[in-house]
């Protein structure tokens, strides 16, 4: 990919909000005992995505995030009630693993366009691609339930959480390794693309 392709292809993932990714997905790599009894136990505890603020000032932020992150998100699902389910788990599930709520979604903005039931040609499955063999190695092996929205953003979130780790903070290979495609700069620098459509700026206080 030259360099006029990639900055077409930059521009593309910031534009537009439903540009599909290439197909791939995350490689099986060994995990030590201790680490995949890690990620089981961060993908199988039991967290309903209920926001819990210190106080109200938190609380009138994340719903103004939510009324301005409906609003971006209204053209691919029409559905209000839908939306704010949606919204409510990636904020919950992006946090719980210590990640950016915008680098997320525009993680699914160029993962699946924001479509449940997407399957690439390499098997990933919903919101995140997640990978079926994740459910063998640190789930219940019920690859159905990659598409239940909060199991997909939890399994999705965490993993890149694990990748993440591996790779010392450094988001753009973490970011390839989530695509199979450590250490190229097509994936994550559309990722970072897409991610700018979801920032979110709270507005400052009178």
């Amino acid at each position: 990919m030259n360099g006029v392709q990639r900055r077409a292809l930059l521009a593309a993932a910031a534009l537009s909000p439903w540009l599909p990714a290439q197909a791939r997905g995350q490689l099986e790599e060994p995990l030590t005992a201790s680490v995949r009894t890690a990620l089981s136990a961060a993908v199988a505890a039991e967290a309903p995505p209920q926001p819990e603020f210190a106080d109200l000032a938190q609380r009138l932020s994340y719903l103004d995030w939510k009324a301005e992150m409906s609003l971006r998100l209204a053209r691919r699902k029409a559905d209000r009630l839908a939306r704010t389910d949606f919204l409510q788990t990636v904020w919950f599930e992006s946090r719980r693993a210590g990640l950016e709520t915008a680098l997320v979604l525009g993680l699914i903005q160029v993962e699946s366009g924001f479509r449940k039931f997407a399957i690439s040609s390499a098997g990933a499955r919903g919101y995140m691609q997640v990978m079926p063999f994740w459910m063998r190695l640190i789930g219940d092996g019920d690859v159905g339930r990659l598409f239940h929205l909060q199991t997909n953003l939890r399994f999705g979130c965490v993993i890149l959480r694990h990748y993440l780790d591996r790779e010392r903070g450094d988001l753009f290979m973490a970011l390839g390794r989530y695509h199979g495609s450590r250490g190229r700069p097509e994936y994550p620098e559309m990722v970072f693309g897409a991610r700018r459509r979801w920032l979110f700026e709270p507005a400052s206080p009178a």
